[in-house]
């Protein structure tokens, strides 16, 4: 596994090696020692996985407790993903990383805690993957405008479409009036 330096240090990009030939492909997406070395020690506790259509923006999300650090990829399609800081120490805080992952490029990547995550569907249908090291909790979450000017995300949203959001981030808070940590 190979693990890439971004703009924002404590996100990581991870790319595997994949073995082919006519059979199919093999590849290893997650061996814990590696992944504390580069990335984090905390364990994961949950996963999951959604399917969007295209067109489909989710995000973008955190919780203010139970913080989830995420290890994202894309299984099938195509997918814009942003990890955005929302830690008010850090150097890089209201700045973003936005890669895309897709089953082709098999491409994951690391989202730590004190980040908002979001994810723009590029292709029909995307399988959307993650590993979480903390538990679901809805009654903590935020949702923070995807189009928010101050944070500036350039999505990569197909000329003449708009996003589909959900009801709730439709409801999404201003980067401004969201609240931040320490």
């Amino acid at each position: 596994m190979e693990f890439i330096e971004t703009e924002i240090s404590d996100v990581k990009i991870l790319v595997p090696q994949v073995f082919g030939d006519e059979r199919g492909f093999f590849m290893e997406t997650y061996r814990q020692s590696d992944f504390a070395k580069h990335c984090s020690e905390k364990v994961f506790v949950q996963d999951n996985h959604s399917r969007s259509n295209f067109g489909i923006l989710r995000g973008l999300h955190y919780q203010t407790e139970n913080t989830q650090g995420k290890l994202v990829r894309v299984t099938q399609g195509e997918v814009f993903d942003v990890a955005v800081d929302l830690r008010e120490s850090s150097k890089t805080f209201g700045r973003y990383v936005g890669v895309v992952l897709s089953a082709e490029n098999k491409k994951q990547m690391w989202v730590p805690a004190g980040f908002a995550h979001g994810f723009y569907v590029m292709s029909e249908t995307a399988e959307f993957v993650y590993k979480c090291n903390d538990y679901y909790a809805p009654d903590y979450e935020v949702s923070i405008r995807w189009d928010d000017p101050e944070i500036g995300i350039d999505w990569p949203i197909r000329a003449g479409t708009n996003p589909q959001l959900s009801a709730k981030d439709e409801q999404g808070l201003s980067f401004k009036d969201a609240p931040k940590f320490a």
